[in-house]
């Protein structure tokens, strides 16, 4: 399956293939995977995500799906790539990953059937979905500053093209320790749907990044993490975790807060513990 890859280069952006474990230029330079500068995989107009798919998140907390998929929107601000850093604002403590696989479009894609959907796909790639729960007290229902804020979208590390995504197994380390298992499987609507369900009413255009949603146990991360997403045939997409140097200013705007409400969001939905959690569930 072709992998393309954008990576800094002699100073400029540039696009690449993967031939094993060098990365290889239309000019015909070459560089090792491993040592080469990367970038998002894509540049999209827009990353739309889906809020829950898999059947273990969804069994994790506790709750039913509604009849059709939801979502929320993530700016290109947020955007990040292999090997970045990802950050965490001072004054913040529940920073939590999410590996998911990313539908990347490849053509001009507006009120098309599911059946037709993969027409318009132009590859897959990984997407680690980082939320920042402090602000979930103020942004649960945009999702805006909790999903979409600096650095929270890391892409990579390349598109690959001509992926089935049935039956892939995805997995996210941390620091080397499986914390997420799960399956393409276990999504209760498949990559085609979300791209069809959208585009009747988006027009979705060219390198747009649609997320596809995480398996249970998304877990806060703390500075100094690495994090580490693994797909099948799309390969494993590694980050770690910084604290940021600018602070979250306190003369305007909401706060960050560690209400029930985003304790039990950071660690997994423990809604039978609300009010009454455990001390040792209440800590990152």
């Amino acid at each position: 399956m072709p992998e393309l890859r954008r990576i800094l280069l002699d100073g400029a952006t540039v696009e690449v293939v993967r031939d094993g474990a060098e990365l290889v230029a239309g000019d015909g330079r070459r560089v090792g995977a491993d040592d080469a500068v990367h970038l998002p995989p894509v540049v999209p107009s827009k990353i739309i995500a889906v809020h829950l798919n898999h059947h273990s998140r969804v069994a994790e907390f506790m709750v039913s799906l509604p009849p059709a998929p939801t979502y929320f929107h993530k700016p290109t601000s947020a955007l990040n790539a292999h090997r970045g850093a990802v950050v965490r604002p001072p004054g913040c403590r529940y920073l939590n990953y999410e590996g998911e696989v990313a539908i990347v479009i490849g053509r001009t894609c507006r009120g098309v059937a599911p059946a037709d959907a993969g027409k318009y796909v132009a590859g897959y790639t990984i997407a680690n979905d980082y939320g920042l729960h402090d602000f979930r007290d103020t942004d649960a229902g945009s999702m805006l500053r909790v999903k979409g804020s600096d650095t929270l979208c890391p892409l990579g590390p390349g598109l690959v093209t001509d992926w089935d995504f049935h039956g892939k197994r995805m997995r996210t380390y941390v620091n080397g320790e499986v914390v997420q298992d799960g399956s393409t499987d276990e999504m209760t609507w498949d990559m085609h749907y979300l791209v069809a369900d959208i585009a009747r009413t988006i027009t979705l255009h060219p390198g747009d990044v649609l997320l596809s949603g995480t398996p249970a146990n998304s877990r806060p991360v703390q500075p100094g993490d690495v994090v580490e997403v693994e797909v099948d045939g799309l390969g494993r997409l590694t980050n770690h975790i910084v604290t940021g140097e600018l602070p979250v200013r306190d003369d305007c705007g909401a706060q960050p807060t560690e209400s029930e409400e985003v304790v039990s969001t950071a660690f997994g939905g423990d809604w039978e513990f609300r009010g009454i959690r455990p001390p040792k569930r209440g800590q990152p």
